[in-house]
């Protein structure tokens, strides 16, 4: 109805010891569940009726291949990314600068 609405999106990616991905994305709408995606099942979950009517529509448009994508190939390799960043500067070896007063 009428007013101000807010939609909250969650989504990304985690990468697993075994090597493997597990991806998801979870909309909101005025602050209750509306829609979910998980990488795993490659489907939405649709939290109520009304979410439905989203479900049908996004299914029939394969936006699930564009999540599949994203959270498959793109997300996990910003990650490896971003840790090998991370690794590479907490592995850094650099002599102390050290001050003494007294």
């Amino acid at each position: 109805s009428g007013g101000f609405h807010t939609i909250q999106r969650i989504y990304g990616c985690d990468l697993l010891s075994d090597g493997s991905v597990r991806g998801s994305s979870r909309d909101g709408y005025d602050g209750r569940d509306f829609i979910s995606f998980e990488l795993g099942s490659k489907s939405f979950v649709a939290a109520d009726d009304a979410a439905e009517i989203t479900r049908r529509r996004w299914e029939d448009e394969n936006v699930a291949v564009g999540w599949e994508n994203y959270q498959g190939h793109v997300c996990p390799e910003w990650l490896r990314k971003y840790i090998g960043y991370g690794r590479k500067e907490l592995e850094r070896k650099v002599v102390p600068d050290v001050h003494v007063s007294g």
